[in-house]
């Protein structure tokens, strides 16, 4: 993990190594990031995530994204979403962009812009 700096802000970058299976792997993550680099928001690549993590029947996304809101701890994740034809995940990514804790973004500039822009 590596950390990076926008408007006097700093974001945890995980690496391409990073990979999360379980919620315990989003709160080492979220350990990492707040208490050992004191980072507002988190970019993962959307290759570190499982696939049951866009098969929101799963469960999987919300229980990441809870996480995430209880922490206080701002999210993007960045690739390319376009393979994903569930109207329901285009939803939802539609409706976390709009907000102002969750992001999916096509590049690392994109997650960085939005991880750090004043409420």
């Amino acid at each position: 993990m590596k950390t990076l700096e926008n408007n006097g802000i700093s974001i945890a970058v995980c690496d391409t190594a990073s990979h999360i299976g379980t919620i315990s792997d989003v709160l080492d993550l979220l350990a990492t990031a707040t208490y050992g680099s004191e980072c507002a928001g988190l970019v993962l690549l959307k290759e570190s995530l499982p696939e049951a993590f866009f098969d929101l029947k799963t469960g999987f996304a919300g229980d990441v994204l809870q996480k995430f809101s209880n922490y206080r701890m701002k999210l993007a994740i960045v690739g390319d979403f376009s393979q994903y034809t569930s109207q329901s995940l285009k939803d939802f990514i539609y409706e976390c962009n709009k907000g102002r804790l969750v992001f999916f973004k096509h590049s690392l500039d994109e997650a960085m812009t939005a991880l750090t822009a004043s409420p």
